[in-house]
């Protein structure tokens, strides 16, 4: 077996193990978001006096929160245009050395 296949290998299981640790070693912990860990520290801190600076453009827009779907499907199309950014901009960075190289043959 080559020197690249066993760093392969260990890292595959180096990445299932933290996948799957975790899992075991972690038991009876509940996983939120940010968002629920902010607003409970805000409501600890602040209590009932607390005010938002704002409310959101689409809240205001619509009259109330928007559905959770809407709000998922508008992340997903956020994170779709964002990664296509990034896909964009290391292709670009690839091709780029690539034909330069070509050049200076």
């Amino acid at each position: 077996m080559s020197k690249d296949k066993k760093i392969v290998i260990g890292l595959l299981i180096i990445v299932l193990l933290m996948v799957v640790v975790p899992l075991f070693a972690l038991k009876g912990a509940e996983f939120g978001g940010s968002d629920d860990a902010g607003s409970q520290v805000v409501a600890e801190i602040a209590g009932d006096d607390y005010e938002p600076w704002f409310t959101p453009i689409f809240e205001s827009a619509l009259g109330g929160e928007i559905p959770g779907e809407i709000e998922s499907l508008l992340f997903c199309v956020q994170t779709g245009i964002g990664v296509g950014i990034i896909a964009y901009a290391f292709g670009y960075l690839v091709a780029r050395k690539k034909y330069s190289l070509k050049e200076e043959k």
